[in-house]
């Protein structure tokens, strides 16, 4: 897969971790417009607190992403936002820009500065590896967790000529929506001043990477980055529907990806919660399905045990009739009104064996609805998690 027109990518071997790559860089030739979504997380990392006072200074321009796995970064004090601002300046010099067109973004262990004498001695050989087909290279070089790289594309239409946006991600544990929930950095070569990238960022995320929860955490490092180039040349006033189509389905599938690579998980479950009184009730009474670890060790098992479903929404906080929610896993229906369905357990039990178990919950009361994803807690992810220092 290629990069859109204007951008260039690479992946290299810092030796922040061992043997895997952990250092990469985007690069937006001539520079792009930009806009991004932090974590709300109070502890935020030098290069979260770094790139957004960066991105507000240079009015939304953004010459290059530099980002390394294997350390957060956070929590380091003066110590780590010194360390962070080094690797700017000498990323800045290597690029000939701005120091506030060099957006920062690390990930990995909370509490350890930032080794950047190692990153500083590696920049230059990210820049000579710089190629539009450098996506491949820079999404291995930003995993932690993960099994594997998350990228996706999408063509769009935009003022009569044929767009691509291209979306790379990281994250496997530490997701639950509070914005953001990983890394992710998606480019496009349309032409959108950055107010409007802003807006539809916004929108994109709140459907896609606010919608989905692995364990119920938010970590400090979180960032979503869209960057467009401009080279496809659109006029400023075209109509950005298909734009706006093709960026959510972009930050969708990443987001997908994301939760089917939770630590351990082996099935996802997309949760529709509608009926509800307003979109608040929906979302408490989702949230609480999604990271009940009841739910999602029976989901584990490929047990439709479904008064765990119903546990999770009476404490969820959300306005509801008890005589009136009825409870779905794909065609079966578990619950009507409140009360225990006629249904086969073999029926229910083969739709939670499946990769994608459909689940919906109709409050009946209201019109307002919400979809989350969320997947199963096995032994894998307490093992994951017991071990990651050590």
């Amino acid at each position: 897969m290629k990069l859109p027109k204007g951008f260039l990518a690479s992946g290299v071997r810092a030796g922040i971790r061992k043997k895997r790559p952990d250092l990469g860089l985007i690069v937006a030739e001539d520079g792009a417009n930009a806009a991004a979504v932090f974590t709300k997380n109070r502890f935020q990392a030098a290069p979260v607190v770094l790139s957004r006072a960066a991105l507000k200074k240079s009015g939304g321009r953004v010459k290059a992403v530099v980002v390394n796995a294997g350390c957060a970064n956070a929590v380091t004090g003066t110590e780590g936002l010194n360390a962070a601002r080094r690797v700017r300046s000498r990323a800045a010099e290597l690029l000939k820009c701005s120091t506030d067109e060099i957006f920062l973004a690390s990930t990995g262990v909370i509490g350890v500065v930032l080794p950047d004498k190692k990153v500083l001695t590696s920049l230059p050989d990210a820049v000579n590896r710089l190629s539009s087909g450098g996506i491949d290279s820079l999404s291995h070089a930003i995993l932690t967790t993960d099994v594997g790289p998350k990228v996706a594309q999408a063509t769009f239409t935009l003022g009569g000529k044929r767009g691509r946006i291209v979306g790379v991600a990281k994250g496997a544990g530490m997701i639950h929506p509070n914005m953001a929930t990983m890394l992710s950095f998606i480019t496009t070569d349309a032409a959108l001043e950055p107010k409007v990238l802003h807006r539809e960022l916004r929108d994109a995320v709140e459907v896609s990477f606010n919608s989905i929860s692995v364990d119920g955490d938010t970590s400090t490092n979180d960032c979503v980055l869209l960057m467009a180039s401009g080279k496809l040349g659109n006029a400023s006033d075209a109509a950005i529907d298909d734009f706006r189509r093709a960026l959510t389905r972009v930050c969708r599938e990443l987001a997908w990806l994301i939760v089917r690579d939770g630590e351990g998980a082996i099935r996802v479950m997309e949760l529709e919660v509608t009926g509800a009184r307003s979109e608040k009730d929906a979302r408490l009474a989702a949230h609480a399905i999604a990271t009940s670890p009841l739910v999602k060790t029976a989901l584990h098992g490929g047990d439709p045990n479904w008064g765990r479903i119903l546990a999770a929404i009476g404490r969820s906080g959300a306005r509801f009739s008890i005589r009136r929610v009825s409870l779905q896993a794909g065609n079966v229906h578990l619950v009507r009104d409140g009360e225990p369905a006629a249904y086969r357990e073999k029926d229910a039990a083969k739709v939670f064996s499946r990769e994608r178990v459909p689940v919906r919950v109709d409050l009946g009361n209201g019109n307002a609805s919400a979809f989350v994803l969320s997947c199963d807690f096995g032994h894998d992810y307490v093992s994951l998690n017991a071990d990651y220092r050590s």
